[in-house]
């Protein structure tokens, strides 16, 4: 994960750590795991949240807000259209405080699709011509 994240750029990623009053680091408490995608719809970037997470410690607290707000941030300066990202069906906590706090739109007009591991790929280059 390390290095495809850091030494590959296949995403990035904001971390969320404690303020220390002592002004050590700090420790991670969350983190938004992000990457940039590209509309034909809109002809511009798009901004994906891969992953959002706090520890439940340290939920209720703002985090979740201020990793939104950086996000915001970055797809603004990179000139991104939006931002998109899903959720669990079931994690009704969590589609409640993206729909009520960030003012979220659910898609239901589309449906997730996977191909997943060697035995899905090798199945699709088998479509390849020689």
């Amino acid at each position: 994960m390390i290095k495809n994240i850091f030494e590959n750029k296949y995403a990035e990623c904001l971390v969320a750590r404690t303020q220390p009053e002592d002004g050590s680091r700090g420790i991670a408490v969350g983190l938004a795991l992000y990457f940039f995608t590209y509309s034909t719809w809109l002809g511009a970037p798009g901004l994906y949240l891969e992953d959002l997470y706090v520890k439940p410690e340290y939920r209720a607290k703002g985090l979740g807000k201020r990793l939104f707000g950086e996000l915001g941030h970055i797809a603004s300066e990179r000139e991104c259209k939006r931002i998109e990202w899903r959720v669990l069906k079931w994690n009704k906590p969590s589609i409640d405080f993206y729909v009520e706090c960030l003012k979220a739109e659910p898609q239901s007009e589309w449906e997730g699709m996977r191909i997943e591991g060697q035995e899905g790929f090798d199945r699709l280059m088998s479509f390849r011509k020689p």
